[in-house]
């Protein structure tokens, strides 16, 4: 079900023990000081549950490319996705793998004092040390070349990156990567997926991060179409 995902062999950071867990479509990456698995599975299957039921009531929300209402009565993960979705005019599915990545670090670290957690690109991290990610962007100049610094934060936070060009996520665009980093997980996770909508060629890199930019919550932006990239925010741009 799962290709190898060269680039979780890039970003282990030392001092923490890395494990996998598959829960049916779920497979995720972590680092913490101990292994954690039966934690994160349980984290997981929560995860799922919530949002299985949800779709249940609502198929819209599994289908949606549009931002939706929540009922009054939604769990908090359904009303973080819906509001990921509105700040970024994209469906509430584009937050899903953002929000398992997040919950599942949250459940961890009152285990962890460092917890990073990896959902198909998609990261949710908490670590004392500025933290270094390798750019995956196939058949570009920059792919396992470079990486994005983010500097030690004193909160929990999230980079995600959707591709036009690689992987089987819904993309309307032709990015080879676009990385959003944010406090909040689902944010990042579905303002990677509007913006990755946005850019058909080069030119349009400047536009796509003037409008992400504008979003509340986004803290820096990496986008590579092709030979071009484009940088803004709290992030660096390194050489591996």
């Amino acid at each position: 079900m799962f290709n190898d995902r060269i680039y979780r062999r890039h970003h282990e950071k030392k001092g923490l023990v890395s494990f996998d867990i598959t829960v049916k479509e779920t497979n995720l990456n972590i680092q913490a000081q101990t292994d954690l698995t039966d934690i994160a599975i349980k984290a997981v299957l929560n995860c799922r549950n919530y949002i299985e039921t949800y779709i249940k009531l609502y198929p819209e929300f599994a289908t949606s490319l549009v931002p939706l209402k929540e009922s009054e009565t939604a769990p908090k993960i359904i009303k973080d996705m819906v509001k990921a979705g509105k700040l970024t005019g994209t469906g509430p599915m584009a937050s899903v793998a953002g929000i398992v990545a997040e919950q599942t670090g949250k459940a961890l670290l009152p285990y962890s004092r460092e917890v990073i957690v990896e959902n198909g690109g998609d990261l949710f991290i908490k670590s004392d040390t500025e933290t270094i990610f390798t750019v995956y962007a196939e058949n570009t100049p920059f792919s396992m070349t470079c990486g994005i610094l983010v500097g030690k934060q004193d909160t929990s936070y999230g980079i995600c990156t959707s591709s036009g060009t690689l992987g089987h996520s819904k993309s309307f665009g032709k990015a080879d990567a676009v990385s959003v980093l944010s406090e909040s997980c689902s944010l990042a996770d579905a303002a990677a997926t509007a913006l990755a909508n946005k850019v058909t060629k080069a030119s349009d890199i400047q536009k796509a991060i003037d409008r992400g930019r504008a979003i509340p919550g986004i803290k820096g932006i990496v986008i590579i179409k092709g030979e071009n990239i484009g940088l803004w925010g709290k992030l660096k741009i390194v050489k591996l």
